[in-house]
């Protein structure tokens, strides 16, 4: 029995650094969504420009385009804004930004500073359109395919890279269009 007892240790020691193995290497942007390869959450959403108009997921069906999912309080958004207004400008998707738990005028002020890329933003006020999403943190950005299915996911700052490897192929592909 003593035997065991000393053996105890040992073990805990082995199953704790089995664990932080597991772990190590691991992209943390590189979170498996749920939703790819199924239809994007509905949602029927106030534009933050006119708060009187609402875009829904049913309008938008027909282009494949990025939602990309901001606040003006995320740092990491200011960061990848100037690529996201560079993506846009050279006009190979459309890029409708969800602003996500954030004050309007706040969002208003931030998109007036920095400048506004987007075909329309989405007013989520609340977070739910987000949580529909899963959406956990900002910036995210999805893929939307034409027929409304939601082909890729980002965590964090888009990038000329991510774009170019995670989306501009799923965009080329016949499934997006």
């Amino acid at each position: 029995m003593k035997k065991f007892w000393l053996l105890l240790p040992l073990l805990a020691f082995l199953g704790l650094g089995w664990l932080l193995k597991s772990g190590i290497g691991k992209d943390p942007t590189q979170v498996p969504s749920p939703l790819i390869s199924r239809p994007a959450p509905a949602f029927d959403l106030p534009l933050l420009a006119d708060l009187n108009r609402r875009l829904s997921r049913d309008d938008l069906i027909g282009k494949p385009y990025l939602l990309n999912v901001w606040a003006s309080w995320c740092p990491g958004c200011q960061q990848e804004h100037p690529y996201i207004d560079r993506l846009a400008k050279r006009g190979e998707i459309a890029i409708y930004g969800l602003n996500w738990r954030d004050e309007t005028a706040d969002a208003r002020r931030w998109l007036e500073f920095f400048g506004d890329p987007y075909q329309a933003v989405l007013h989520d006020l609340d977070g739910r359109t987000g949580v529909d999403f899963g959406v956990y943190g900002a910036p995210e950005t999805f893929l939307i395919g034409a027929d409304g299915t939601v082909l890729a996911k980002h965590i964090g700052e888009m990038t000329e890279e991510i774009y170019q490897t995670l989306f501009a192929p799923l965009i080329k592909a016949p499934s997006a269009s």
